[in-house]
């Protein structure tokens, strides 16, 4: 998707322990999930910090990070430092206000977009960024709540060719469920007309 080749074969016997330490832990309002996976399984955490996530992107596994409560500076600033992220990602990431784009890096893609949701009666709208590298994908939130859950659900069910593609694919179905967001919000304010 990306002109990147991101792919990785594994072994038979590749390691899928999510070990790392306690170190940079995340401030209050930061939640932290881990999806790791291949095809033939997956494993689903909480981790407890952002320096216990980083050792996974050795792995030869596909690994998504979810972070929510991107405009934590000591977070985001764990985030830079494990993935040598150029100042001006980290910028973008912790501004509010910004435009969608992609930017092309050396080891990775960034990207940030607007996600959209129906909560209630209102309609919720948050900057979300990914970054995408060879086996890993990093997803930044500002707050709980969001549309992937329809992305969760193949990578646990393994239903779909989500669990074969790599990274790049990931980050597809990520951007895919925003959009994909956008119309239910069309769909719900059209029907309060």
């Amino acid at each position: 998707m990306f002109g990147l080749n991101f792919s990785r074969k594994l072994s038979d016997d590749a390691e899928l322990s999510l070990r790392g330490s306690v170190e940079g832990r995340p401030a209050g309002g930061v939640r932290i999930s881990v999806f790791e996976y291949e095809e033939s399984r997956f494993q689903e955490r909480e981790a407890e910090s952002v320096d216990e996530c980083f050792p996974l992107k050795a792995l030869p596994t596909i690994t998504w990070i979810n972070v929510i409560g991107a405009h934590q500076p000591e977070v985001v600033g764990k985030i830079e430092e494990k993935l040598n992220l150029h100042p001006l990602v980290v910028e973008d990431i912790m501004s509010r206000e910004r435009r969608p784009r992609i930017e092309y890096f050396e080891d990775y893609v960034f990207i940030t977009l607007r996600m959209l949701r129906v909560e209630g009666a209102e309609i919720s709208s948050e900057n979300v960024s990914l970054i995408v590298g060879p086996n890993y994908v990093v997803s930044l939130q500002e707050r709980e709540g969001d549309v992937f859950d329809p992305v969760r659900v193949l990578i646990r069910s393994s239903k779909g060719k989500i669990r074969r593609m790599g990274s790049d694919y990931l980050a597809y179905s990520l951007m895919d469920a925003i959009v994909d967001g956008y119309f239910s919000v069309g769909e719900g304010w059209r029907d309060d007309r």
